[in-house]
């Protein structure tokens, strides 16, 4: 057999099995910069012999696997053509109106409405067949369950999760065989749950990309996406361009991704033609339609440096290894530092003591090491956990036949990280600049053990000035914030304890009861909450069981030493000026600190605030009160007044 019809057969065979796992929500086996690579390789070989197999990734779209049945798309999900060249995206484009979105890197979903109601939710599968996920309707969002339009309508977009909620999720996951490689693939493992709940925890968010039908005639894409945010649709960002300011263009949106100004996910741009009909009228391929847009990835750049040692962070139960090598300059900001993922990777890469690293920043954002040169010597694998000291131990994974090291000590505080999560959030301490990641560099760094610990980090302020991602601001404002929270609500501060089943609802019948003295009194006295309304035995027995542990009670007393509990009643007023009265309180305010404020104050004063608008909603609250939003539409159908926070203020105000 000719060489280059093995070399083709290998390709084919390296690609699809990485695809399967890409699309699958399993662990990635090679790199999009390696993927992205070989795909040319196989496309130039395929071009030059004229020898193509079935099953090659160039002829099909991608398959994820769903545990939803399987039906056919009313219009076949085609992939885009691709290029990395903006010449050629401006042949492409000849001297017609084209406009210009994001590629978001997500699950593409077809929505389909009829009579004004969502009808049916298919994955895009292989393109011509999808699962259906209907039953997720409530647990994703971005889009309506309901419009105005009474026709028939189908809406394609993508189903992504932020890098924040990316972060969040994936840094609190203990078993590192359940960690998911980047949003897209947590997106794609989120919506083959079978559970709603779970996937609405997911945050995962709906961005319409383009109208497929429509029983009226708008033959003008930008109208189309205009109708669609009219509807109630999230719709990805776009602009009108043009062949010749393209380039421009492409340079503006590239430094909004390489400036980190972008927190969803983005593997590169998309053109189409603003001429729908024109659109529609090109060939079409196995693989995609001529002219239905044209997708533009970034060329990779790479740098070469030399490492200069592996440092072990411990999150959750697993301890990672991070490359540091020597600064390089990546896409217009210096890079220092790359993880490697797990002992698999690192064995794969060939690490060594001594090497240099090839280094991208995949998709713009991400520092990734994808190849080794000039190794020597072997990378050693740390005896004891870098935040507790206690022994390590390298466990191989039965699914992935991955080998990660762990911890062994169940009360290591990096495995605890969900509880400082919880602890720092607003609905907790409320202290800004303070995220997963954070928190888990200054553990591995020694600086955080328990919760008091966050109240003495100015002591550590000169080496964290010298972190990378810090500076002199960014630590002044960390240490500004975390001053700020020295004063804090009874309610918050239960919460931040982490008391399992005790949240702000319990928090605030508790403190209503008893107020904070009395809080800590009933449990020195062992006495419970039974007989708080709205408590019961279970989390009362909850709250016991928690301060009978000498851990907790130490770190409350620690606490305690370094805040001021705020003196409040959170007695319900007999004749509040909004007592009986329902609210929904939607948009940004500027009287209150945020919304929870709002919604204390409403509660304080005898009313109640909900977060849908129904016929039992007395006001909906919304700044914009002119705003074309869901909330707004329904307000408008039921009767309901729409004020603003200031309007509110002069009403129900203190």
């Amino acid at each position: 057999m000719e060489d280059y019809k093995i070399k083709v057969q290998e390709l084919v065979k390296k690609l699809n099995e990485a695809s399967d796992a890409y699309y699958g929500g399993r662990e990635e086996l090679i790199s999009n910069y390696e993927w992205d690579a070989m795909f040319d390789e196989l496309l130039k070989i395929e071009e030059e012999t004229g020898y193509i197999l079935p099953d090659s990734p160039t002829q099909n779209t991608g398959y994820e696997e769903n545990s939803g049945e399987k039906e056919a798309h009313e219009f076949p999900a085609l992939s885009l053509a691709k290029t990395k060249q903006v010449t050629e995206l401006q042949k492409w484009a000849e001297d017609r109106a084209i406009w210009l979105s994001w590629k978001l890197d997500g699950l593409t979903l077809v929505l389909t409405y009829d009579n004004g109601k969502l009808t049916k939710i298919l994955t895009r599968g292989n393109g011509t067949i999808g699962s259906n996920i209907t039953y997720l309707k409530n647990s994703i969002n971005g889009f309506p369950l309901t419009i105005h339009y009474k026709g028939h309508m189908v809406v394609r977009g993508e189903a992504a999760i932020s890098y924040t909620d990316f972060e969040l999720i994936n840094d609190t996951i203990e078993d590192d065989d359940e960690k998911y490689a980047n949003p897209r693939n947590l997106a794609s493992g989120t919506l083959s749950l079978d559970d709603p709940e779970k996937v609405k925890e997911r945050h995962v968010h709906f961005h319409a990309f383009t109208l497929v039908y429509l029983d009226e005639d708008i033959l003008s894409w930008g109208e189309r996406m205009s109708f669609l945010e009219k509807e109630g649709f999230t719709v990805v960002d776009r602009e009108a361009v043009t062949a010749v300011s393209i380039p421009e263009a492409i340079e503006r949106w590239t430094r909004k991704v390489e400036t980190g100004e972008m927190d969803i996910p983005v593997d590169g741009l998309v053109i189409c033609f603003d001429d729908t009909e024109y659109a529609a009228s090109g060939n079409v391929t196995g693989h995609h339609a001529a002219r239905a847009g044209y997708a533009f990835k970034w060329q990779d750049v790479s740098a070469r440096s030399k490492l200069d040692h592996i440092e072990w962070s411990c999150a959750a139960s697993t301890i990672s290894p991070v490359a540091v090598f020597e600064p390089v300059q990546l896409e217009g900001t210096t890079v220092s530092r790359a993880s490697l993922c797990n002992i698999s990777e690192m064995e794969r890469l060939g690490i060594g003591d001594q090497c240099v690293l090839e280094v991208i920043k995949a998709n713009k954002i991400i520092p990734k090491c994808i190849a080794v040169t000039e190794s020597s010597g072997e990378f050693q694998i740390p005896d004891n956990c870098p935040v507790c000291g206690a022994k390590t131990e390298i466990k191989l994974s039965p699914r992935s036949n991955t080998k990660t090291l762990h911890c062994t000590n169940p009360d290591c505080s990096a495995k605890h990280v969900k509880k400082f999560t919880r602890f720092v959030s607003k609905s907790g301490m409320d202290i800004d600049g303070l995220s997963v990641q954070t928190i888990l560099r200054f553990m591995n760094e020694g600086f955080l053990s328990e919760f008091a610990d966050i109240y003495h980090l100015e002591e550590y302020a000169d080496q964290i000035r010298q972190m990378e991602g810090f500076g002199d601001k960014s630590c002044d404002n960390l240490l500004k914030a975390i001053e700020k929270s020295r004063q804090v609500h009874p309610v918050n501060f239960i919460y931040a304890l982490c008391i399992p089943m005790i949240g702000i609802d319990a928090g605030k019948k508790i403190i209503a009861e008893n107020g904070f003295d009395g809080f800590l009194e009933r449990m020195d006295s062992r006495q419970g909450f039974e007989e708080v309304a709205g408590i019961g035995p279970e989390k009362s027995r909850s709250v016991l069981e928690w301060y009978e542990n000498e851990k907790n009670r130490s770190a409350l007393k620690a606490l305690l030493k370094e805040v001021t509990i705020e003196q409040v009643s959170l007695a319900a007023a007999e004749d509040g000026k909004c007592k009986g009265l329902t609210f929904v309180i939607t948009g940004d305010v500027h009287h209150y600190k945020n919304r929870d404020e709002f919604k204390a104050y409403v509660e304080a004063a005898g009313g109640k605030v909900t977060g849908s608008v129904t016929s039992k909603t007395n006001y909906l609250v919304n700044n914009d009160a002119a705003s074309t939003s869901s909330k707004n539409r329904k307000a408008a159908q039921l009767g309901i007044p729409v004020i603003t926070e200031d309007e509110f203020v002069e009403r129900f105000g203190e």
